[in-house]
């Protein structure tokens, strides 16, 4: 067989497990965008062109997946215990390799590779997974030098020096969502601008997995992307994948001034800091490119909670920054974190007036959740203040660890249940029937009647949280 012919026919199937049960968002379809990446750079270099099944989409094939040589998942905390059981689904079928990546394994490789993974790409694994694929389809047993590769050796595990990060991210081809199955189902278009964060929150673990060096790609490419993107699909909305969109405002100027001057009508979102606020030219040129939401991390209004978060703001900058993207038109989606070791009840509870009062259009009150990587995570784990193993747990929804100034049941239905339910009470839902304002109404209604399903479907973990009741202030 030539070797072209060999490429050809390696199949590839690359999988991205569904969240566990049920939380606010669940309705907006949002592929991440590595999976897509890694397809469309296996095509570009070697001519193989995998199938890619994101689960929320729907199920996966598994004659397909019996019949590939290679299975790769990627996973984040939420996701891991999905993607193990993918991982045996497809290890009893046949003993094909199977590859994972993503922020879980990254920081817990030898987890994975205990549960049956071959091999584990840590950190960003574009071009070592490049490599990987290609020694297989050889037929190498070779793998040594492959950076940020972990596999299992007889002696144990091996992990390969860390990956250079992407210094040049015009490097690296458009993310195919074609190659998703169903991916005409996708109402919103993800595109990726840039990678890393020079901030240092103390929970996050962005700057973990992508270094604090914020590396761009080229304005021309992102405009061409997204004059393909919108021509494939004009009713689609852009979501802006960047950990932060607005990170270097000359740069972000100059992409909204692009997609002016291109006549690039788009809808789009992106996640921001309270600091984008600061320059008015760069408000009207978002207003002007149909800026819809920003979606900003609140974090807190304790200001020793912003402090201990390491977050490089003030209750002040929360509420001009949202008094000010109101006055532009532009919608507030707030995401608060509650449950630090400077929070108390009334904490939470102040927190939900202070949106009400602010009129942010719609909230994300999560509680802490201290994620393999981050020092969050280090600090709860070397007080034994983690409660609960189960990752799929892990989502911002539940409380996993013994918060300092109340009882884990107490942070779990004040933080996650009543602070939801009061921001998006029945009330405001009439409040926004009554003003005509239909599209908003939905969000609440689905939102108001998305907390309660999901109590319903949590009995069993809120009863069990409620019995660690005298955990209270343990490690404090």
């Amino acid at each position: 067989m030539g070797k072209q012919e060999a490429e050809r026919s390696m199949r590839v199937i690359l999988i991205e497990p569904r969240s566990p049960g049920l939380h606010v968002y669940s309705k907006f379809k949002l592929p991440r965008l590595g999976l897509p990446l890694l397809g469309a750079l296996l095509e570009r270099e070697l001519n193989i062109r995998p199938t890619i099944y994101f689960q929320e989409l729907g199920g996966v094939d598994w004659e397909e997946i019996a019949a590939s040589d290679l299975v790769g998942i990627s996973t984040i905390t939420t996701t891991a215990p999905e993607a193990y059981s993918l991982l045996e689904q497809v290890k009893r079928r046949r003993n094909i390799p199977v590859v994972m990546g993503g922020p879980h394994v990254t920081f817990l490789p030898e987890e994975a590779l205990s549960r049956g993974a071959d091999f584990v790409i840590r950190g960003e694994g574009e071009f070592s997974f490049l490599e990987l694929v290609k020694r297989l389809r050889d037929g190498s047993e070779d793998f040594h030098d492959i950076p940020g590769l972990s596999y299992r050796t007889p002696d144990g595990f091996r992990h390969n020096p860390q990956i250079p990060r992407v210094d040049d991210l015009n490097a690296l081809p458009w993310p195919d969502l074609t190659l998703i199955r169903n991916f005409e189902k996708i109402r919103i278009l993800p595109v990726m601008t840039s990678r890393g964060c020079p901030y240092n929150c103390k929970f996050c673990s962005v700057t973990k997995m992508f270094g604090r060096r914020y590396r761009f790609r080229e304005t021309a490419d992102v405009l061409d992307e997204l004059e393909t993107l919108h021509a494939r699909n004009p009713k689609a909305t852009i979501f802006f994948y960047d950990d932060n969109f607005t990170a270097n405002v000359r740069r972000t100027k100059e992409l909204l001034k692009g997609m002016l001057e291109r006549g690039i009508k788009v809808r789009w979102t992106a996640q921001a800091r309270v600091d984008v606020v600061r320059d008015r030219e760069l408000l009207e040129l978002m207003k002007q490119t149909g800026c819809l939401f920003l979606y900003l991390g609140l974090e807190s209004i304790n200001p020793r909670t912003l402090e201990s978060y390491r977050k490089e703001q003030t209750v002040q900058d929360i509420a001009e920054a949202v008094k000010t993207l109101h006055e532009y038109g532009i919608k507030v989606h707030g995401m608060f974190v509650l449950g630090s070791d400077e929070d108390d009840v009334k904490t939470i509870r102040e927190t939900v007036r202070f949106a009400r009062g602010l009129k942010i259009d719609t909230v994300q009150f999560l509680v802490l959740t201290p994620l393999p990587g981050t020092e969050t995570y280090e600090e709860l784990r070397k007080q034994g203040r983690i409660l609960v193993e189960d990752w799929s747990k892990y989502s911002g929804h539940h409380v996993v660890y013994a918060p300092r100034n109340m009882t884990p049941y107490q942070l779990q239905k004040e933080g996650s249940i009543r602070s939801m339910r009061r921001f998006y009470s029945l009330w405001q839902c009439w409040k926004l029937g009554l003003l005509f304002r239909w599209k908003d109404m939905a969000i609440y209604v689905y939102a108001h009647h998305a907390v309660s399903r999901w109590r319903s479907l949590n009995r069993d973990f809120l009863k069990d949280l409620k019995a660690k009741k005298l955990v209270k202030r343990r490690g404090g």
